[in-house]
């Protein structure tokens, strides 16, 4: 049976390695970093590949550009790395295509390569066979440690692979490992917590959920669909009216399953774009024709964190509240101490809005994964497979 190899299982050594990372970081309004922690991440695999005489070509994405928008230059990636590798030149190839020859034939074990930000190249995205080519001509070997991608059928995710001796890196290996335990065979009771806005990219997830999960907690923008589904009046609160059939059906999935899909009883009610007024809270089957809810309210918490507490494996994806605003982000702030409280159960946490949630929090350590994918893991617990993971095997 074909499986992947990771490099900590095989003799990369003296080689030019292609290395896709996740130096994805989240921006400031000025482009400058906000959190470096998925540059962090891909830090392991860098020192282990460094350690044994590689030399490194980085590849990576950064946000959304509409074609080459200099403020999405991976230049500010350059410019940490350089405070993390001090001993290392760190030089931007601005485009590899015309670049010099002599700049990836005259490399060191010394210098670092970083191509410029991906996703300026359409071919790429569109898994351009000739793309794909171009970028394994630069190396030996081909190393994939950015799990958050891995289920996108891109050039440099699966167009790669299929010219170059290719491996998982640590960070990858950690990811699939983590994730696949506490899917496959997870200590019971499991609880998933499901938020954020958009119930059509969570469908099939939730879907799985229903297999595996004791308990689905569904708060977040999402929350609405399932309201409306249960007849509820809920103001001018976001909701998508197409998806209401398909969470009802999904509420019926659940219950044929045994598995208990909960949802907020109680709502805070209040202005987005207010943040000095906390909003009002009220019940269910009360919320006032023009409001707008904006997260859980205390019985939700109450009713939400008794069962954390008994869970023995938790899987968070997606904010409870509009947490963007200080005055809404009390039930998140709520979900997420009450994990961490949790010390018996394995915790999987994932997902960019989630993660940008808790990342300044104080006891990161008590959670088992803090996963650097959304789309990937939602896809990847739904499926067990990303094709980007599946390009590695042979």
């Amino acid at each position: 049976m074909s499986k992947i190899t990771y490099i900590d299982e095989a003799d990369i050594e003296n080689k030019r390695v292609l290395l896709r990372t996740d130096f994805d970081v989240s921006l400031n309004p000025n482009y400058t970093i906000a959190d470096d922690a998925r540059i962090r991440n891909n830090l392991p695999t860098i020192h282990f590949l460094l350690k044994h005489h590689n030399r490194l070509i980085c590849i990576a994405k950064l946000d959304r550009p509409k074609g080459r928008e200099v403020k999405y230059s991976m230049r500010v990636v350059v410019q940490r790395l350089k405070q993390y590798l001090p001993g290392y030149k760190i030089r931007l190839v601005e485009d590899f295509l015309t670049e010099d020859k002599a700049t990836f034939e005259k490399q060191t074990e010394k210098e670092i390569l970083i191509l410029e930000n991906m996703r300026y190249y359409e071919e790429n995205k569109k898994n351009s066979d000739e793309f794909a080519k171009n970028l394994s001509l630069l190396a030996d070997v081909y190393v994939n440690d950015g799990f958050a991608i891995s289920h996108r059928k891109e050039a440099w995710v699966v167009g790669v692979p299929k010219y170059l001796p290719s491996y998982g890196g640590l960070l990858l290996k950690k990811e699939v490992q983590t994730i696949s335990r506490s899917v496959r065979k997870p200590k019971k009771p499991v609880v998933a917590i499901i938020g954020g806005a958009k119930i059509e990219t969570k469908i099939n997830f939730i879907n799985k959920l229903t297999e595996i999960a004791d308990y689905v907690l569904v708060g977040g923008g999402l929350a609405n669909t399932f309201l409306c589904a249960h007849g509820y009046e809920i103001g001018k609160s976001y909701c998508q009216l197409e998806y209401v059939n398909m969470a009802r059906k999904l509420l019926l999935l659940a219950s044929q399953k045994k598995t208990a899909v909960i949802i907020p009883s109680d709502v805070v009610i209040g202005d987005p774009d207010n943040s000095e007024n906390g909003g009002k809270v009220v019940k269910i089957g009360q919320i006032p024709k023009g409001a707008v809810a904006l997260d859980i309210g205390p019985e939700t918490q109450a009713k939400f964190g008794s069962i954390i507490a008994k869970a023995k494996t938790i899987i968070w994806n997606g904010p409870i509240g509009y947490f963007e605003n200080p005055a809404y982000r009390r039930g998140t702030d709520f979900i997420y101490y009450a994990i961490s409280d949790n010390k018996g159960a394995t915790t999987i946490v994932g997902g960019g809005d989630t993660i940008a949630a808790i990342s300044k929090k104080e006891y990161l350590d008590k959670i088992t994964h803090v996963s650097t994918g959304g789309g990937a893991m939602l896809e990847f617990i739904e499926k067990g497979i990303l094709p980007g993971i599946e390009a590695l095997k042979r």
